[in-house]
């Protein structure tokens, strides 16, 4: 894991002007715009913030969104959510538990077991391949 920045100009030095949004102030990259919205191969999806392990590609599913979506975590505690009350709705927002850095949204429309959908910004990951 990378060692995680303390304040902003790190953060900036760290990481490209998408990621930079997304990851720290909350953004979200457009549909269908990502590196990883379509990607099926076989990888482990890390932070691109801190590199903690996120997704796997085994619980990764094209969900028609144009982002990358997940039935779940890799780990439980990898991420965490918090309510968004943003944009008129009322949805819960994926952060990473390690850096804090926002992810994207969970929906209650998933096809696992659990039911969820992990809707995750490209530009907040990156990919280990296996």
């Amino acid at each position: 894991m990378q060692d995680i920045p303390r304040d902003d100009a790190e953060w900036r030095t760290r990481l490209n002007p998408i990621q930079y949004h997304v990851l720290r102030e909350g953004g979200t990259e457009p549909a269908f715009s990502g590196a990883l919205w379509d990607r099926h191969d076989p990888g482990v999806y890390r932070c691109a913030g801190c590199a903690v392990e996120l997704f796997r590609s085994d619980d990764k599913f094209d969900s028609g969104s144009g982002w990358p979506s997940f039935v779940s975590p890799a780990e439980v505690a990898a991420v965490t959510t918090h309510e968004d009350r943003s944009h008129g709705m009322v949805r819960a927002e994926v952060r990473c538990a390690a850096c804090g850095g926002h992810l994207g949204h969970v929906f209650p429309d998933g096809p696992g077991p659990e039911g969820l959908r992990y809707c995750i910004n490209s530009a907040a990951l990156e990919v280990d391949e296996e």
